[in-house]
């Protein structure tokens, strides 16, 4: 009587399992198979529309950027030439004021010559003038 009893767990009514039929067999195999088309084909879809959206862009682009990278070839060679005369011009100002020079651009500047120098004018000799018995 002291004997370890089972204890009887009430069990649940087992559902009747339906069994497929071999159609609903087919139907579910097909099934993923048309899904995974359906998404792919919906992806190069949208894939598609992109790239195309994307070349399309940049065709429309492309006169435009061509145009500015004219235009700025354009403004670097303006740059080149005044960047040199602006380096000219800086180094003649810095003649200009150089004191050890002043006398030199006083005399290009003006008429005016030292009156320790003399200046010295060359004429040419005409041919026809010497050749002609006098």
């Amino acid at each position: 009587m002291n004997a370890i009893q089972q204890s009887r767990t009430p069990q649940r009514p087992s559902s009747p399992r339906r069994r497929e039929t071999p159609q609903q067999k087919r139907r579910s195999r097909q099934r993923p198979h048309l899904i995974l088309t359906a998404e792919t084909i919906t992806k190069l879809a949208v894939n598609c529309a992109l790239s195309g959206a994307a070349v399309s862009a940049l065709i429309n682009f492309l006169p435009d950027y061509l145009s500015i990278q004219t235009k700025l070839r354009e403004i670097r060679a303006e740059v080149n030439v005044t960047q040199n005369r602006v380096n000219h011009l800086q180094a003649d100002f810095n003649r200009t004021f150089d004191p050890q020079q002043g006398k030199t651009v006083m005399q290009e500047q003006s008429d005016r010559v030292d009156p320790s120098q003399r200046q010295v004018i060359w004429i040419e000799k005409n041919s026809t003038d010497s050749d002609e018995p006098g």
